[in-house]
């Protein structure tokens, strides 16, 4: 890891690129110039620049970045060549997808644990894993030596569940339920809520209905200056 603070917002990033760095890995890109990663990764090319410079990574002038260096880099600086076990705390839908999605792995993620505290799911056998009661957090939590939980439950009682998990010892969460959680100092807190990137993406399509009925307004305008009788 490089000692040079990296902003937050930067931070946020790293995945981005490094997702659009695997993916050109394994298309067979050797190298990529900060313009192409930027088209990539949705980003302008001088927040790229800026963003790698954190790694101390510059490229090379004419030549680009190094796309396996860079995908090292990058995977150093997120942690990513450590083994970080991670339990899955609630076994509904979500949770269930989830514990099922093979990608954690890949990215140096091992689910070591899943905890629900529906009896008729306690005891079964999911991807390899033995479901626990959650009764049993701090007990897992030390034996597998977990760190990260990632919060699938009812948002009416996240805050209690996470509230266990810090107390047991989980210094990361990242939450899937829809409420907002409050941690202790020391304790990282991510938030993904579904609902609300669909309410985003429902302001862009209800501008793009609006849009074009003002295109389609501003036509039809046009077209009876022309012809009065149109």
């Amino acid at each position: 890891m490089t000692s040079r603070p990296i902003p937050e917002a930067s931070v946020a990033r790293l995945p981005v690129y490094l997702r659009a760095l695997v993916d050109m890995a394994e298309r067979g890109t050797h190298t990529v110039s900060s313009e192409a990663l930027a088209a990539a990764a949705g980003v302008n090319s001088a927040k790229i620049r800026k963003d790698l410079s954190y790694l101390g990574s510059y490229g090379t002038r004419g030549v680009g970045y190094d796309v396996e260096y860079l995908i090292h880099q990058i995977s150093r600086e997120l942690g990513l060549t450590q083994d970080w076990a991670v339990t899955i705390v609630g076994l509904g839908n979500l949770g269930l997808a989830l514990a099922n999605y093979g990608g954690f792995a890949e990215r140096g993620f091992r689910v070591a644990a899943l905890l629900d505290v529906d009896d008729r799911k306690v005891g079964r056998q999911l991807v390899g894993l033995e479901v626990a009661h959650f009764d049993d957090v701090e007990r897992v939590v030390k034996e597998e030596e977990i760190s990260i939980a990632v919060l699938a439950v009812p948002g009416h009682v996240a805050q209690d569940v996470c509230d266990r998990l810090v107390a047991a010892g989980i210094t990361s969460v990242l939450n899937f339920a829809p409420t907002v959680l409050q941690v202790p100092p020391g304790v990282s807190l991510r938030k993904v809520d579904l609902s609300i990137e669909l309410q985003i993406l429902s302001f862009y399509e209800q501008r793009k209905v609006a849009e074009e009925s003002v295109r389609h307004g501003t036509a039809r305008r046009r077209l009876e200056q022309v012809d009065p009788g149109a």
